[in-house]
């Protein structure tokens, strides 16, 4: 029973003390005017009466009405009602206003109330003066107050026949029930009647119509952010105009939040004066009256919801989480349902006539039902989560949140992550968890509808049934009964305010009141309590908890299959079998990323530990602690999924004896995890183990047994609560419950609590003692295990402690944990003592016991130990942390004597002469980087990555070997190398190592030859041996000088460090003869530049950077060259004829012979009538750095003007000539850009040259006298008038000439275009052919004289030759379009500008980078998928670059095709000019699609012409910022690309150019080193590669190299080779026709990359094996990996393994093996033959005309050939053609054999006597037959490997040959020889054995080298 009303309260407006205008309540009259006991009379109500201030109103407003709720401080709520009227301001108030007459006259004028007349009977200025009847309840019963305030101003106003005080009296000493739903009537004693109805149970919140209202106000979505916000404790202010809508709007809002109530501020109405309040940092629920809107504005972090305009504004600063998601939708859905019951039928075609629509307050309750539905959902099981700590004498219970999380799948939801961390939450634990309580209906919804509600889901009839029914309840909550006595309430008349009231509202009685009050109290004291016992239950839990969405299997679905893994795997490491175990481990760790596997795991080790100890042997221990390992590194630091619970326990039992009274427990191995430093985990631990234990003190003995005995007790408390049957916890939910009479904590401690009030006093206290000891001597027990698990084995690593989150974290926020001041000084004492240990164990174990003091505080704390018992723990915490830092210190030192895990023997890799290692291997996992090769995927093969082995670091490269970690794949060798020079980003990487998932230290290292090496360091490996490893790797890769590359260290003189070895050649050599060339050329330069300031040729540092801008342009040369620099070489000195020779050597040179382009004769002589010169001007280097020695410049160019020249253009690389073609004459030139004034000067409008033309100008006209002789030198302009020009041409003669399908790049303008017609408008990219700023004098249609490159006939000549030809400009400059802006044409029309866009530098860097990526991605993708392959292909815009360099390559091939020469001008003439120059002449000369001609383009274009291999490949440190720019690359793709196209055309193999992409960059050879021959001289590289031969093993030049090789085997060699003569080739260029070229995206895991031969070939099988019995050869077969093996090695073409057979035979049948060359010649000759006689043969022309462009990639025809239908093959296209015009042509076609026989050496004249001999080795060595020669001019003996090689193997001087005599059979010699066969050669450095076939060959052999020593 309770007071309807504590208070009646009286308040009147009161003047303001400090004078305002503004007034104050005072409260006139209160009752009862002493406080009631239980309640004191609450603070400010004055406040809180008139919420917006107390003010005067000029008329007289109606009464209003509103309830405040005020929060005292108890958190106790009083409902204040306040009834409002207005009364005249009385004369005596007007006194009491006015205080000083100043003040009245200010207000007088403002109309003021001081300006008040005399009262007269409503006189016009009359003021109205608020007044308040305020009723102060605990009890929200609005209606009741609303009647009884009512009564009391109708009596007033219409002045009944009543006492007030009476009416007072009778409303203070109401008495009500509080629940229990029974109606009461009162009156009052004016003639009324009231009848209250009081609700069923008081648990559930009364709401009448506030939520539905709300709904109204708002709309769903807004009511739903506002839920989930004061749900996640935000702060939200209502707004409105209306005091009664805000309270009723803050009710209905705490409604829906049932069953969680809200404890923070609660303010419906907030009084103007205390709206600072609003800046609050707590969380509030408070209402504001509109008018205060602008105050709210400013709050940044309030969520504003306007009642009146139904808006809610969240600003951006705050985030509200939404609902989990299934249910956010099906919430909103259901509500839309409840309130717009239309909705679901307004689309229907007939919809029902009507449908009901429940009253409001129906629809308020179906409202509510939704939520209350919505919390059960959320909130289902949420008592399995419930830990009893302790039961007596008050329960304290604690939740586990990581449990709950975890089981209902919702760890990583923000909403109830918040929602249970809040301060509504905690209430509701500590409110429903109690076991014995009543219950209500929310208990009853989440206990037994959870299985209708999962059911309904999908129904959203039935769920609205349920929320109906649901509403019936609470509407019933409400109004129990539907019938309700009719209320009797007199009410004031119509209009009452207006009428002049009688007199003001009376003074009451306040001894009558309190009389009446005391009586009743006096009545109330003598009857007996009418105490309605409450009933009382077990709250029941419900249905174990489910995931709020069925997660589908997903990955790693919980298959049977993979539990049975796991239980497989440990039953077999318990049984010893550990190969077994060791091919089930990699299985078990994957299926360990499930949870239920984590939990079988725990589960079967739990099986295996007895009386809670587990002794294991090494290997054993090793596998559980590995699977420990695994299944904890996925916990997160809450371990919501209870593994590392249950694993706790284990990791204590299980141990290994490491010697005598050492043993080392598991714990020791897994404390590398971060949920150990975790306090909310520990706590809940220790709540479960407490829970457990307290269980165990309450139930039967005999019970107690069975159900504790299972585990240890220790086992399941993972789920907590009730799960804590013991090992139920960890039962998969589904699985048969244990047996039924197993009572959970909760039943155990309601029955305990049931049965507390009957327990005498003395047993009370025993229960209460009990508990209390359990959970001391469990906090004991955590502390031991916190010990160990924090401490780590090597207790001088104390950077455990430092990176594990928590501990640090904890450190800091030690203060608002410690409740206990003893504890702290307990600690610190303890510190300052052990001050004697080492600084670093102190650091650990204090850390680790303030870690432990800070637990043992809160636990105990919560659970109610004593402080006493509190005080001993804090005392023994130090103790038992040093104890346990002794233990493992024993432990610590006995495990380091282990024998180590035997981890794979480390394989050694394969170094090539001279490749020495620099760091040995370190251990390594090698990880998938995201190319499906390794991974296994569809390239084929089991996954052979990751692999475990180790990387090695050599001179040469960075190699890793290994064999993949899962031993299914079997015992593959896996080796990944690349060279270091080749490295182009390291970065370090966190990765997981794929054994024992542990988060390792990794690197990446990615490659430019397109490999990648993702490692994860081994544990062994520590980081300074990582660190040194990243240090050396830099230091090789980015050499502080160019000497330190590998090429140029090995075996050189050069080495740093090592003295020059003194030159043993008798002449001057060739170091010094370019020792010399450099010295003279710095002569010269210093000569020529002595008038205007010295130039100092960059030092090595420099020597990577182009020199600064200002510098290029002050260095220009003195007018007049010194005569002597140009004589000719009759007057040069010795070592300068040297130069001249050496130069004339080199590779232009003899490239310009062979075009006919200049001969140097010895006296230089020229030979006038050629258009063309060599010219020695730049032999030494001084006009121009980075151009070769000899240029080709036109005829009448004298060499002084040279000088001039080249000052115009960039880098002063000035035009020359560098091919003609034969068949048009035409040159093909290549400069530099331009510089500024160069052209622009020359072509811009002549000025009257002015009086000191300066030298710019001159030597622009020297530029235009250089073009104009160029011009003059074509045979076909020389005499031209030059007139001839393409303006007349018009586009109309374009359309009727069709293009045939041989017809290449016709325009630069729109590459797609189909049709001529549409050529003639460029567009597009390259749209820039369009001149943009040229004048009326020249043609406008540029595009159209460009189309006339265009269309030749389909046989390939150009198209009509009188048409076009004339028309033509002599030269066509192409250019960069920025540079050529504002130029203007040449007037005699004589050369055309053709202005191109070009793409820098610096973006064929940044494509590459994204072409490395898309390549190599570096981790495997999440959903592999072709398309993004090619869509990172794309973005990298590497192909469209390729497109564009054929473009512009096939648009000068078909200038120069059609006679007109090209110059090739773009940025610095060494990038880009080389790539198109280069193109242009592999596609238009079939010389350079052979292999020497191939080599002659890239020495002379490449090499000699400048092209920056060291700047652009960063070999050394200056360049390692530039970074790697593969400009020789994507020529070699192009290359590629026209390859493909063409198949026939080329007489090397894609091989080929493989090879030279990976070497270009490998530093291996010499020749791609440095950037100029100037550079290659001045290190005296140039010509060393012929004069120093003392290191035959190291190939200098990587054509040497190509050279040996190519003897030896056809893998450079196109067998495809069948070239037509004169073919001008014109390949597609649109993106669509070009390739990925496999170089970047091929690996062979057998071997690393097979580009270093060497290597690649693998050891040679042994014959014996092969054949056991001498018979033949067995098959052998063997499986070839796509991923693995080289697949061209493993599966050779069918030729290439032909000749490996005949070689084979022929070794066999013991001739010396013919060369592989030789055969295929030999057969492609006999084959043409074969073809001839027989006229079968379909003619060559024929063949070629009906194949279209692609006749190329058809390769071998096979035809049928004259014998019957055998197949012969045919290699060459124009086989067996019977007309003579080919035959001739065949004829005269020189045989590539011919290339090869150029190589043959002079030596084959000299040899007097030759023939087969077996010669023994050197030590240990076997003997082998070779070729031997007898060279009796050389005097020398010389050997080969068989007859016909030309490379000499050795030589044996016979000067040093002191004897010849008769020898013996040694060991392995041949079994068939006669003794007297073997004779010895003995000279005076060894004794060399020989064996000859046979006596007499031998005698013969003895007798010529005897005669040759008798001539000497």
């Amino acid at each position: 029973m309770a007071r309807l009303a504590d208070y009646f309260v009286l308040v009147a407006f009161g003047p303001h003390p400090r004078g305002s205008g503004e007034g104050q309540g005072q409260i006139l009259q209160r009752f009862p005017e002493k406080d009631w006991e239980d309640n004191p009379f609450p603070q400010g109500i004055e406040l809180f009466c008139q919420p917006s201030g107390w003010q005067l109103c000029p008329e007289r407003n109606p009464p209003t009405f509103f309830v405040a709720v005020l929060t005292d401080i108890n958190s106790e709520r009083h409902y204040c009602a306040c009834l409002t009227f207005w009364e005249p301001v009385e004369p005596t108030q007007e006194e009491l206003c006015a205080r000083d007459a100043a003040e009245r006259d200010e207000e007088a004028n403002e109309g003021g109330p001081g300006a008040l007349p005399p009262p007269t009977p409503s006189p016009p200025g009359q003021l109205f003066a608020p007044k308040t009847l305020v009723l102060v309840s605990r009890l929200d019963h609005v209606e009741v107050f609303r009647n009884s305030l009512g009564l009391i101003y109708t009596i007033h106003v219409e002045g009944l026949n009543v006492g007030l005080e009476n009416v007072v009296g009778n409303l203070l000493t109401c008495v009500i029930p509080l629940a229990g739903g029974s109606q009461r009537t009162i009156s009052l004693g004016a003639g009324d009647r009231q009848v209250i109805q009081t609700p069923l149970t008081d648990s559930l919140p009364i709401s009448r119509c506030s939520v539905a209202l709300l709904f109204r106000q708002l709309g769903i979505t807004n009511v739903l952010s506002l839920f989930c916000a004061a749900l996640t404790e935000h702060k939200v202010l209502f707004l409105s105009r209306s005091y009664q809508r805000l309270s009723d709007a803050c009710r209905g809002l705490l409604a829906l939040l049932f069953p969680l109530r809200y404890s923070f501020t609660y303010v419906p109405i907030l009084p103007a004066q205390l709206l600072e309040v609003l800046s609050t940092p707590t969380p509030f629920i408070i209402g504001v009256n509109a008018a205060f809107q602008a105050e709210a504005q400013e709050l940044l972090d309030v969520i504003v919801a306007d009642l009146d305009g139904g808006t809610v504004t969240v600003p951006e600063c705050v985030h509200i989480p939404p609902l989990p998601e299934p249910l956010q939708s099906q919430t909103h859905s259901i509500l839309s349902m409840v309130l717009d019951p239309e909705l679901e039928l307004a689309d229907l075609a007939f919809p029902p006539p009507t449908t009901s629509i429940s009253s409001l307050k129906m629809q308020d309750k179906e409202l509510r039902a939704v939520f209350l539905r919505l919390f059960a959902q959320l909130l289902q099981g949420y008592r399995w989560c419930l830990h009893m700590v302790r039961i007596h004498p008050e329960p304290v219970i604690r939740f586990h949140k990581a449990a709950f999380l975890g089981q209902r799948g919702l760890v990583e939801d923000d909403f109830l992550m918040k929602v249970l961390e809040g301060m509504a939450f905690a209430g509701f634990v500590s409110e429903r968890g109690v076991p014995y309580r009543p219950t209500d209906l929310f208990d009853e919804l989440v206990a037994h509808e959870v299985a209708r509600m999962r059911a309904d889901e999908n129904h959203p009839q039935r769920v609205l049934r349920h929320v109906k029914e649901l509403a019936e309840q609470l509407y019933k909550n409400e109004n129990p009964y539907p019938a309700v006595a009719m209320h009797k309430v007199q009410r004031p008349g119509e209009a009452s305010h207006l009428r002049r009231a009688p007199r003001p509202f009376p003074r009451l009685d306040e001894g009558m009141v309190q009389w009446i009050v005391d009586q009743a109290t006096a009545k109330m004291q003598g009857a007996p309590p009418a105490v309605k016992a409450e009933k009382r239950t077990t709250v029941p839990s419900g249905p174990p908890m489910t995931a709020i969405v069925e997660r589908s299997g997903g990955l790693h679905g919980n298959s049977a299959r993979r539990l049975e893994v796991v239980r497989n795997c440990i039953s077999y490491v318990f049984e010893g079998k550990m190969l077994e175990a060791k091919k089930l481990l990699p299985a078990v760790l994957r299926a360990l990323k499930g949870r239920a596997a984590r939990r079988c795991l725990a589960q079967e080790l739990h099986l295996h530990v007895q009386q809670n100890r587990a002794v294991l042997d090494h290997q054993q221990f090793d596998f559980v602690v590995r699977m420990m390992n695994c299944c904890l590194q996925d916990c997160t630091s809450l371990d919501e999924h209870g593994i590392a619970a249950a694993l706790l326990p284990l990791v204590t039992a299980f141990c290994r004896k490491l010697s005598p009274g050492v043993t080392q427990f598991a714990y020791s191995c897994v404390q590398e995890h971060v949920v150990w430093s975790t306090p909310q985990f520990w706590e809940a631990m220790f709540y479960g183990d407490v829970q457990t234990h307290i269980r165990a003190l309450y139930l039967e003995p005999a019970e107690d047994r069975d159900s504790f005995s299972v585990c240890g007790g220790s086992l399941g408390r993972g789920m907590g609560g009730p799960g804590s049957r013991s090992p139920v916890a960890l039962r998969q939910v589904g699985e048969a419950p244990v047996q039924e009479d197993e009572r959970s904590a909760l039943d155990v401690a309601s029955e305990q609590r049931r049965l507390w009030p009957t327990l005498s006093r003395e047993k009370q206290q025993e229960l209460v003692q009990k508990e209390e000891s359990t959970v001391f001597s469990q906090a004991i027990h955590y502390a031991n295990r916190m010990s160990y698990l924090l401490l780590p084995l090597d207790s001088s690593k104390s950077r455990l402690l430092r990176e594990r989150a928590g501990l640090g974290e904890l450190e800091s926020a030690s203060n608002s944990l410690v409740t206990n001041s003893m504890a702290g000084s307990v600690a610190e004492s303890y510190d300052t003592e052990s001050g004697f240990e080492d600084a670093e164990t102190c650091d650990v174990a204090g850390a680790v016991v303030r870690f432990i003091n800070r637990f043992v505080d809160k636990v105990c704390t919560e659970s109610g130990v004593t402080s006493d018992h509190l005080k001993g723990l804090h005392v023994m915490v130090p103790d038992i942390v040093q104890m346990h830092i002794e233990t493992l210190e024993a432990v610590h030192r006995e495990s380091k004597r282990l024998p180590p895990i035997q981890k794979p023997k480390l394989l050694r890799p394969r170094l090539l002469p001279g490749e020495e290692c620099v760091l040995d291997g370190l251990r390594v996992y090698l990880l998938p980087d995201g190319r499906e090769e390794g991974a296994g995927g569809p390239g084929g093969g089991p996954a052979l990555l990751p692999a475990e082995g180790a990387v090695f670091l050599t001179t040469y490269r960075v190699i890793f070997t290994g064999m993949p970690t899962d031993p299914l794949v079997g015992e593959q060798v896996v080796v990944r190398s690349f060279p270091v020079a080749a490295l182009t980003k390291e970065k370090r990487v966190s990765v997981q190592t794929p054994v024992d998932q542990l988060l390792q230290d990794g690197l990446q290292l990615r490659s430019c030859t397109f490999q990648l090496l993702k490692m994860a360091f081994d544990e062994e490996v520590g980081s300074d041996s990582a660190e040194l490893f990243r240090k050396q790797l830099h230091k090789l890769r980015y050499p502080p000088d160019i000497r330190g590359t590998f090429a140029l260290s090995l075996g050189s003189a050069h080495t740093p460090g090592r003295p020059p070895r003194a030159n043993k050649d008798k002449g001057p050599s060739f170091r010094t003869l370019s020792r010399n060339l450099v010295k003279n050329a710095k002569k010269t330069i210093g000569r020529q530049y002595v008038t205007r300031k010295k130039y100092n040729p960059p030092s090595w540092e420099h020597r990577g950077q182009p020199p600064p801008e200002d510098q290029e342009d002050e260095i220009s040369v003195s007018e007049e060259l010194e005569p002597s620099t140009l004589t000719p070489s009759s007057a040069l000195k010795p070592s300068d004829r040297m130069t001249m020779s050496s130069l004339v050597e080199r590779a232009c040179c003899r490239d310009y012979q062979r075009l006919g382009l200049g001969t140097l004769s010895s006296s230089l002589s020229r030979a006038k009538s050629e258009p063309f010169r060599i010219s020695p001007v730049n032999r030494m280097y001084a006009i121009c750095r980075s151009y070769p020695g000899l240029l080709i410049v036109p005829q009448s160019v004298q060499d002084n003007a040279l000088q001039r020249v080249s000052r115009c253009y960039r880098q002063n690389r000035f035009p020359v000539v560098c091919w003609r073609s034969g068949r048009s004459k035409a040159v093909l030139l290549r400069s530099g850009g331009l510089h500024g004034k160069g052209v622009v000067g020359l072509f811009k409008a002549q000025n009257a040259p002015s009086p000191g033309q300066s030298q710019a100008d001159s030597s622009s006209l020297e530029q235009e006298k250089y073009l104009q002789a160029v011009v003059s030198s074509m045979p076909r302009y020389a005499d031209a008038s030059g007139r001839n020009t393409l303006s007349g041409f018009s586009s109309a003669h374009m359309g009727s000439h069709v293009p045939s399908p041989r017809a290449r790049v016709t325009t630069l303008s729109n590459p797609m275009a189909a049709s001529a017609s549409r050529r003639t408008a460029p567009r597009g990219k390259w749209g820039s052919v369009r001149a943009s700023g040229r004048s009326g004098g020249l043609s406008t249609d540029v595009g159209s004289r460009l189309a006339g490159v265009g269309p030749p006939q389909a046989n390939g000549a150009p198209p009509e030759p009188g048409f076009l030809r004339p028309q033509r400009a002599a030269l066509y400059i192409i250019g960069d379009k920025a540079q050529l802006k504002g130029v203007r044409p040449d007037p005699l029309q004589q050369w055309e500008l053709v202005p191109i866009e070009v793409f820098e530098a610096r973006q064929v860097k940044a494509s590459f980078k994204k072409l490395l990526k898309a390549c190599v991605p570096g981790c495997p993708a999440t959903e592999p998928s072709p398309a993004s392959f090619l869509r990172s292909l794309e973005d990298s815009e590497w192909l469209i670059q390729i497109h564009k360099l054929l473009q512009v390559s096939v648009l000068v091939v078909e200038l120069l095709d059609s006679g007109s020469s090209v110059l090739v001008s773009l940025e610095d003439g060494w990038d880009i000019t080389t790539q198109v120059v280069s193109l242009v002449q592999l596609l238009s000369d079939p010389f350079y699609r052979t292999l020497e001609g191939f080599r002659l383009l890239v020495e002379k274009e490449w090499l000699s012409f400048g092209h920056r291999f060291s700047h652009r490949g960063a070999h050394t440190l200056a360049g390692q910022s530039s970074g790697f720019t593969p400009v020789f690359l994507q020529f070699l793709d192009c290359v590629h690309q026209i390859h493909l196209q063409f198949p026939m055309e080329f007489e090397f193999s894609p091989f080929y150019l493989k090879f030279l992409g990976y070497h270009h960059v490998s530093r291996r050879f010499r020749t791609f080193l440095l950037d100029s021959d100037y550079e290659r001289i001045e290190l005296g590289l140039l010509y060393e590669e012929k004069g120093d031969r003392r290191a035959p093993q190291a190939c200098r030049s990587v054509w040497e190299y190509v050279e040996r090789l190519s003897k030896r085997t056809p893998v450079f060699y196109n067998y495809m080779y069948a070239p037509e003569d004169a073919e001008v080739l014109r390949p597609y260029s649109n993106v669509s026709n070009l390739k990925v070229w496999d170089f970047y995206t091929e690996e062979t895991l057998a071997e690393g990359p097979p580009y270093d031969w060497e290597l690649a070939q693998g050891p040679p099988e042994p014959p014996e094996e092969e054949r056991p019995d001498g018979g033949a050869p067995q098959s052998r077969r063997r499986v070839v990996w796509p991923c693995y093996d080289s697949r061209p090695r493993a599966q050779p073409d069918a030729i290439s393994r032909l000749l490996e057979e005949m070689q084979r035979l022929e070794t066999e049948l013991g001739r010396p093996p013919e060369r592989w060359k030789d055969a295929w010649d030999r057969v492609k000759a006999a084959q043409r033959l074969e073809g001839r006689p027989d006229g079968r043969g379909t003619p060559s022309s024929l063949l070629v005309s009906s194949v279209p462009h692609h006749r190329r990639s058809l390769g071998v025809y096979l035809q049928e050939g004259p014998v019957g239908s055998t197949l012969s093959l045919s290699l060459d296209s124009d086989q067996s053609s019977g007309s003579t015009a080919s035959s001739s042509r065949q004829a005269a076609r020189r045989s590539t054999s011919t290339l090869y026989s150029q190589f043959q050496t002079a030596e084959s004249e000299n040899r007097s006597y030759e023939g087969t001999l077996y010669k023994k080795g050197a030590f240990m060595k076997p003997w082998k037959a070779r070729w031997f020669v007898l060279d009796k001019t050389k005097h020398q003996l010389r050997y080969y490997d068989h007859r016909a090689d030309t490379e000499c193997k050795g030589v044996i001087d016979l000067a040093e040959v002191e004897a010849v005599a008769p020898g013996t059979p040694a060991m392995g010699a041949p079994k068939t020889v006669d003794e007297k066969a073997f004779f010895d050669v003995k000279t005076t450095r060894r004794v060399y054995n020989f064996c000859a076939q046979d006596v007499p060959s031998a005698q013969q052999w003895v007798d010529q080298i005897q005669s040759c020593l008798s001539d000497a």
